[in-house]
């Protein structure tokens, strides 16, 4: 599985971070910026990152961060087949998986620390989506988003 990864300004410290304990658990990951601190828009990152995961949605998750993870959140639920799921601690991020059948990861930099982070993510990724009940929630999900 690819992880995309990307960040606004305000998220490329903890971006970095994650991607170095992602790279030391050997995933594949594909960072999409920013590449530094300095000042720039987050919408065009959440969207590549969607747009990346949404082409392939059985192989790829995504992972974005900034301040807040707020506007992130917004901009990648505009890409359809994208579920992006807001966490600010690792049972939200486990229900995410489990209920939702998330495929990318929000993380607000401001509310977390890295330890967290960490946590939140190995749960994300370690878990499955569990269909039943939830499967025909995401089907209406999936109605919606072709009528929208």
């Amino acid at each position: 599985m690819q992880i995309a990864i990307g960040s606004d300004h305000g998220g490329f410290k903890l971006k970095k971070t994650i991607i170095a304990f992602l790279q030391k658990k050997n995933k594949d990951i594909k960072d999409f910026g920013a590449y530094s601190e300095e000042s720039c828009d987050y919408p065009q990152f959440a969207y590549a990152v969607a747009r990346y995961v949404a082409e392939k949605p059985a192989g790829r998750r995504g992972i974005l961060i900034c301040k807040s993870g707020i506007g992130n959140s917004i901009v990648a639920n505009k890409v359809r087949g994208v579920r992006a799921a807001l966490c600010h601690n690792v049972l939200a991020a486990r229900l995410s998986r489990q209920h939702n059948d998330a495929n990318v990861l929000v993380i607000g930099a401001r509310f977390n620390s890295t330890k967290t982070v960490q946590r939140m993510i190995t749960a994300w990724l370690a878990t499955e989506f569990e269909g039943g009940r939830h499967l025909r929630r995401i089907k209406q999900i999936e109605r919606i988003e072709r009528n929208v």
